[in-house]
């Protein structure tokens, strides 16, 4: 069954969100000022209680976002600027770090000092006493100024094997001079999880309840030190969205919140921000540029999907059986994949999903038919769309909106202003045919316009459709240029997406088909909702 822990009041985990600086050190991300600004706005609309916007004192981008977020206030999330202890031999008035910390204007700041002698003493090149003066006066300044002080205490779990009293002697000084939270920083994420337990342990018992986490995924143990932290005694759990973050990354709050909640019994969100998860961790890897990882725990497109015949039959007929959770309960939802491996169970699946009634022809001879297919080349579970069609193709009240009847493509050298591509189509829609011209980036770009050209006339539409992702695959290499390629599109429109797939030994005719195929698709739907719109006879 699915676990569903009652949730103690008073058992709250702080969700602490570094995304716009720890995360932002993550190789291929640059965040620009307004990139900064809409992640801000998704996280604190997902309610976490801490986002880190950023350093101050070491670049312009980080000072201005903390201006620009005064001017719009966050409503459930405080904002926390990030800097380090003042320098060795200046005072706190005189440190130019401190001074943009307060000039950041942030209910609450992190500062960073280091708790590892080796540190302090080879890297820092200051006396032990004189690092924990920087980080004693350090706190008891910004907290003489009403901030909220949070200590991470960087390299913690290496420096206690190092020199343990130390370490522990650097959390003295900060609680003493009132900081509101002591976070253990596992900084080069090496740390394994009993070790995080026991010394988490440990401390909570020295300094219960202020007491929090901050690890790294250098070892892929972050989300799972982050919750022995908590089981320990942790109280605030830094992390980033999807995991971002220097090397490999940090603790991955979207894995982390629902771990917490539905598995331990703690609450860290609102309880409605959990449908939330998969839209924000997507959202936020549009925003990075980056793709959405389709494994990732929780919230990933492969998260709750099932391709073995036996595992589909399963689930239909109870979801628990493969599912450790409900996807709906993350904003996620279920995929029965289709290929060589799928049962008749998985097309069932997919038929009632399309609110078809019945597989239309029957099970086994769509099974057939997709078999035959994947054995020529074709991958279906990349490119559900393809199957969906199928089906619809299949039904009874079918009516083709469009048919291709021939197509040509050109590739020309003008040395003026280099390759050119040009492409002609002629296409019946209804009996009408429409021969189109069309020129374009590519031959790919150049068809896929021609056929717009051609469609939009009967069907306005599909000018709203985008084509989102193009890959291509090539299936035999050994045949070199003669090999066979599969393509698979992506299209988008609003908040629809789906994938349809093209093979041929010709990458041109490879791609038209996906293109016609995504085209299609998305006529026969609309064209389904439309008819779903009417208003039905009454007959009396």
């Amino acid at each position: 069954m699915y676990r569903q822990n009652k949730v103690d009041e008073d058992n709250f985990v702080h969700l602490y969100d570094t995304t716009l600086r720890d995360g932002s050190q993550k190789k291929g991300i640059s965040f620009s000022l307004d990139d900064k600004v809409k992640i801000a706005r998704l996280l604190d609309r997902l309610g976490v209680s801490y986002i880190e916007g950023g350093w101050p004192g070491s670049n312009p981008k980080d000072m201005a976002f903390f201006e620009r977020i005064k001017t719009a206030p966050l409503r459930h999330s405080k904002v926390v600027a990030f800097g380090s202890t003042r320098k060795a031999g200046v005072t706190c008035e005189e440190d130019a770090n401190l001074k943009a910390l307060i000039d950041a204007e942030t209910p609450a700041v992190t500062l960073v000092g280091k708790s590892s002698v080796m540190h302090v003493e080879k890297v820092l090149r200051v006396s032990k006493e004189e690092n924990l003066s920087m980080i004693s006066e350090s706190i008891a300044f910004l907290k003489a100024r009403g901030k909220e002080v949070v200590f991470d205490a960087e390299h913690f779990f290496d420096g206690y094997v190092l020199d343990k009293e130390y370490s522990l002697a650097c959390l003295s000084a900060a609680a003493d001079a009132g900081c509101d939270f002591l976070v253990l920083c596992d900084t080069n994420g090496g740390s394994m999880p009993d070790t995080i337990a026991s010394v988490v342990a440990e401390v909570n018992n020295m300094f219960p309840g202020k007491v929090g986490i901050h690890a790294h995924n250098d070892a892929e143990l972050a989300v799972a030190n982050s919750l022995a932290a908590v089981l320990a005694g942790a109280r605030q759990i830094q992390g980033t969205i999807n995991g971002y973050g220097e090397r490999c990354g940090n603790a991955n709050l979207i894995s982390l919140a629902p771990s917490l909640h539905f598995k331990l019994g703690y609450k860290c969100l609102p309880e409605e921000s959990f449908k939330e998860l998969t839209k924000i961790s997507r959202s936020v890897s549009e925003i990075s540029n980056l793709s959405p990882d389709p494994y990732a725990p929780y919230v990933g497109s492969a998260a709750f999907a099932h391709k073995a015949g036996l595992h589909a039959s399963a689930v239909a007929r109870l979801a628990e059986s493969y599912e450790h959770i409900k996807p709906e309960t993350v904003g996620n939802e279920r995929e029965i994949l289709v290929s060589e491996l799928a049962g008749r169970g998985n097309l069932r699946l997919i038929a009632a999903q399309l609110k078809l009634e019945g597989v239309p022809g029957g099970e086994g001879a769509l099974l057939k038919r997709v078999k035959e297919f994947e054995e020529k080349g074709y991958k279906f579970e990349d490119a559900p769309g393809s199957v969906e069609l199928m089906m619809r193709r299949l039904a009874p009240e079918y009516n083709e909106p469009f048919k291709l009847v021939d197509m040509m493509v050109t590739v020309s050298d003008r040395r003026a202003s280099g390759f050119s591509a040009e492409a002609v189509v002629k296409v019946d829609v209804s009996g009408a045919l429409y021969h189109t011209v069309s020129e374009g980036q590519g031959p790919v770009h150049a068809l896929d316009c021609a056929l717009r050209k051609a469609l939009v006339p009967s069907y306005p539409e599909i000018e709203k459709i985008r084509l989102s992702d193009y890959k291509v695959r090539i299936l035999d290499p050994d045949k070199a240029t003669g090999a066979t390629t599969r393509v698979v599109v992506e299209a988008a429109c609003e908040d629809q997406r789906w994938s349809t797939v093209g093979c041929s030994d010709n990458i041109i005719e490879a791609s038209c088909q996906a293109l016609l195929e995504s085209f299609e698709l998305y006529l026969l739907r609309n064209r389904i909702e439309a008819l779903s719109k009417q208003p039905q006879e009454v007959v009396a």
